[in-house]
């Protein structure tokens, strides 16, 4: 998978544990039609999306998803889909998805290269992806099964699961998952001494990236919702990253991003990305969270790339047994 994209948009729309774009997006169920050989043909409803309306199945039984956030969509909902590109990862899916629950899926190839073929082999009656990623292979994806794009993915990463739910004809199971997240950061936030507690605490999110400089999350991107959610507060640098997605620093800078706790993660090779040389060096280990004890290595898979319900409740989880340690 590739790093994550700087987001299109700069704001996200509110979310509602009612929903509200489940309401919207559809414009309700059309009556079963028949075909011409006298077949009904499977009731269908209107999803909005980034391309336009398109009708899709009432309940999808061949669902192919097209990037990491669909996927995690899928599964959190309860629905395993007949195929999925792959992460840039060696084991394909993502690691923190359950074993179980990814066997039998088929692989139709790298996230930004999905095999045409063999996404048309497994005849879906839903494609789930996004516009930032494959919104020049629409046509031909169109032809193989009603698509549904969201715009971006990411910072969006709620509005979008909305989005997922009704294209799966699975709000209400969305309704609980997003109550029972909510349920769950509240306890995390409880957890770390309260609200007024968590603000005061500084925490920066830190992206060691081959190939590139090393980024200081900002605050538009899918691990800056969560530690929001959670009431963290984050350092003035920030305020900085460019639309609001990431501070791009160079190992000689790396102290721009001290905070009471650092986490950081890494995409790619240690050396090739900077990693190595930069926790070995003087500015790294003087760091105050270094010094303190506060810097925590988490998983690139989870904490960037995963972006869903399922993931989020995972990192919850992590941050809650590091800052309270």
């Amino acid at each position: 998978m590739l790093p994550s994209p700087r987001p299109l948009v700069a704001g996200s729309l509110a979310v509602t544990a009612a929903l509200a774009l489940a309401a919207c997006g559809s414009s309700g169920t059309d009556s079963d039609a028949t075909s011409g050989n006298g077949t009904a043909s499977p009731a269908t409803h209107t999803v909005a999306t980034a391309m336009g309306n398109v009708k899709v199945p009432v309940a999808p039984k061949r669902v192919v998803v097209l990037d990491t956030a669909e996927l995690d969509s899928a599964l959190t909902l309860g629905v395993k889909p007949v195929g999925a590109t792959h992460a840039d990862v060696e084991s394909g899916f993502l690691s923190y998805l359950p074993e179980d629950e990814v066997a039998g899926i088929k692989d139709v190839g790298a996230m930004m290269t999905p095999n045409l073929e063999s996404i048309a082999a497994l005849k879906p009656d839903l494609i789930l992806t996004s516009k930032i990623r494959h919104a020049d292979k629409y046509d031909e994806l169109k032809k193989i099964a009603p698509t549904v794009m969201t715009e971006n993915t990411g910072y969006t990463w709620k509005e979008n699961f909305q989005t997922h739910a009704n294209a799966l004809g699975k709000v209400p199971e969305a309704e609980k998952v997003i109550a029972d997240y909510t349920a769950h950061v509240g306890k995390v936030t409880e957890a770390l001494g309260g609200k007024e507690k968590a603000a005061a605490t500084e925490v920066n999110m830190v992206r060691f990236v081959e190939g590139a400089d090393i980024r200081v999350y900002g605050r538009q991107n899918y691990i800056a919702t969560i530690l929001a959610d959670v009431g963290l507060g984050r350092p003035a640098i920030v305020d900085k990253a460019k639309d609001g997605f990431s501070y791009d620093v160079s190992p000689e800078k790396i102290d721009l991003a001290d905070a009471d706790v650092v986490f950081h993660s890494t995409y790619g090779d240690a050396k090739k990305s900077k990693e190595a040389q930069t926790v070995g060096s003087g500015l790294w280990k003087n760091m105050a969270a270094v010094k303190n004890g506060n810097v925590f290595p988490v998983e690139d898979q989870l904490w960037i790339q995963g972006i869903g319900y399922t993931a989020a409740n995972r990192i919850l989880d992590e941050l809650q047994a590091d800052l309270t340690k």
